[in-house]
């Protein structure tokens, strides 16, 4: 076991923690949101009806009167400048790699990362089949047009930047940090579910439907994320199938209140919120049983074990 344990290395002072996410945070809203703010500002001023329409979404930039595909593009790179940041500022501040982040060692196992993504892809493909076929009334098609050509090369090439980050953030960074606070694995596995469900509160899909409503989709995927990642020693399964998801509906699915505006091929007129989620647990009961087959995972009591450092290893302050 590799992946909790590389938290015990280099300098663990909880205050390191703070400074990270503080410095992240700070970069993303400081310097990689600075083209958002502009076009804001320059869209909004001395209109107050296009400001209420962008402060009621701000990840809406059709509002702004923008193309959705830059609009997503502009949305996605203040990760780029988190991820970027965290790269740079990890070494310094904990003596630990990048990849330590990634599963306690020096190589990113890129095939769990693609096969997660490939089946998670097919389970949300699934499901949409299955809601077409049985509320056909509820989808209407949207985009059949070259643009949508555009859209997939422009998802595919920015979304894992913003997927892989939150994942490195939450299944790598925080739930090590976590395990040596607790020397366990099911409170960093909580916790970090709990934060990152906390995260997306602030999506425009919470104030549509409701906190009680759409917090537990988050916190039951966030969960599966980080299942994945402990019984496979690492977070390649987790950012696989977070960049999957994410594609999936930038691509296939949009409905006015997403947090992810795009010309996708499908808009879906209603949501039904405790539908997706029961269909959010059985893919993740199928997710976490096909992934246990291919990759062999067969020590299903990991969770409750200890997280202990090597014995050589000397944690320094």
């Amino acid at each position: 076991m590799n992946h909790l344990e590389s938290g015990y290395t280099g300098k663990n002072s909880f205050w390191r923690y703070i400074v990270m996410l503080f410095a992240v945070f700070i970069i993303a809203n400081l310097v990689g949101s600075i083209p958002i703010y502009i076009l804001f500002i320059i869209k909004s001023a001395g209109n107050p009806e296009t400001y209420a329409r962008i402060t009621s979404n701000p990840t809406d930039f059709g509002a702004m009167g923008f193309d959705p595909i830059i609009g997503l593009i502009l949305l996605v790179i203040p990760f780029i400048f988190c991820l970027f940041a965290f790269i740079v500022l990890v070494r310094p501040l904990h003596k630990r790699t990048f990849m330590q982040t990634i599963n306690g060692t020096n190589t990113i196992r890129w095939n769990r990362f693609f096969i997660s993504g490939a089946i998670w892809f097919v389970l949300c493909l699934i499901y949409l089949l299955i809601s077409k076929k049985l509320d056909p009334s509820n989808f209407q098609l949207n985009n059949t047009s070259l643009t949508l050509v555009y859209l997939i090369v422009a998802v595919i090439i920015m979304i894992p930047f913003q997927a892989s980050f939150e994942e490195v953030i939450f299944r790598g960074y925080l739930m090590q940090g976590f395990a040596v606070l607790s020397n366990n694995r099911w409170f960093p596995l909580l916790l970090t579910s709990i934060l990152f469900a906390t995260m997306h509160s602030v999506n425009p899909e919470v104030k549509a439907y409701g906190f009680f409503t759409m917090m537990p989709q988050y916190f039951f995927i966030a969960l599966t994320f980080g299942i994945a990642s402990l019984f496979d020693d690492g977070i390649e399964t987790a950012m696989g199938a977070h960049v999957a998801n994410n594609i999936f509906i930038s691509i296939f699915t949009a409905y006015n209140s997403s947090a992810l505006q795009t010309p996708a091929l499908y808009v879906q007129k209603t949501l039904y919120p405790w539908t997706d989620f029961a269909a959010t647990v059985i893919s993740a009961v199928i997710f976490i049983a096909v992934l246990a087959i291919i990759f062999r995972w067969k020590n299903v009591a990991i969770l409750w074990s200890k997280v202990q450092k090597e014995p050589e290893t000397i944690q320094t302050l």
